[in-house]
């Protein structure tokens, strides 16, 4: 039987992030095998995820990551149980690492089944569950490309959010990252008019005659109002259409307008834990 030392405990520890017992277990288990104490440790944190399984991941850390010649980004969620964990300083780095792979892959089943330091990114998030005894898992997964991404992260990695512009032009990052916070404080359920389902309209519509008909409104002027109250949604739920939230004279579009009269906004997606 291996000698196990103080020093190759450690050493476990630093490695994995697991407790001193836990690791100690681990290579009197493997008799010293470094590799098979990993292996060991990484196997009691897939027990660990099967048991938390049923629990609720709604804390954490959202990242935003935008590549080298802001054409491409990508936004995702680290989840987590507690704030206390979504708060600490080596899950948010865990988070950005993992954003900083997955801005690699256009898909989150690929980005999952992609090699992050010798092991899967799913296998990774089963040892941390393991090692930080909460569920861990990868929420939203989101990518957007265009001839500008900016990225936006609200304080405390809540939400984070990418805008696409149709021009990389002069002043395009900050506006950018104006419009990103735009879409992370005003959440938006589409870009413009022509993203929001039909439904959902339809649904408004109802909902405003209803409200008309209540008010005593004659019925053969309540499509003309209920006109106008669908143009009132669109100003407060399309992302184009809101007003500018560092300046209320301006909408979204007008405001990209005054830094480049031809720069609209093609795109965003927006991703917030809970």
């Amino acid at each position: 039987m291996s000698t196990i030392t103080a020093a190759d405990v450690n050493k476990l520890r630093t490695v994995t992030g697991a407790g001193m017992m836990d690791c100690k277990k681990a290579l009197v288990e493997a008799d010293g095998d470094f590799d098979k104490a990993i292996e060991i440790l990484r196997k009691k944190g897939q027990k660990v995820a099967a048991n938390r399984s049923d629990r609720e991941s709604t804390e954490g850390a959202a990242i935003a990551v935008v590549n080298a010649d802001k054409t491409e980004g990508v936004v995702i969620t680290l989840n987590c149980e507690t704030d206390f964990v979504g708060k600490n300083e080596g899950f948010v780095k865990l988070a950005t690492d993992l954003a900083n792979l997955a801005i690699n892959f256009d898909s989150k089943d690929a980005f999952l089944a992609a090699d992050f330091n010798g092991i899967t990114v799913a296998d990774k998030l089963i040892e941390q569950t393991g090692v930080i005894g909460e569920k861990i898992e990868i929420g939203s997964f989101e990518k957007l490309s265009g001839a500008f991404v900016g990225s936006y992260i609200h304080a405390g990695n809540k939400i984070a959010t990418l805008v696409s512009l149709s021009a990389n032009v002069a002043g395009a990052e900050e506006a950018a990252r104006n419009v990103a916070m735009q879409a992370a404080a005003m959440n938006p359920i589409a870009l413009d008019e022509a993203g929001v389902d039909a439904s959902i309209i339809e649904k408004e519509v109802e909902i405003a005659k209803d409200q008309l008909r209540q008010e005593g409104k004659p019925e053969a002027m309540l499509d003309n109002i209920a006109k106008g109250k669908i143009q009132r949604f669109y100003k407060d739920n399309t992302l184009v259409n809101q007003e500018y939230i560092k300046d209320g004279s301006m909408t979204v579009t007008s405001y990209v307008k005054s830094v480049d009269s031809n720069l609209t906004v093609t795109g965003f997606k927006r991703a917030a834990l809970g």
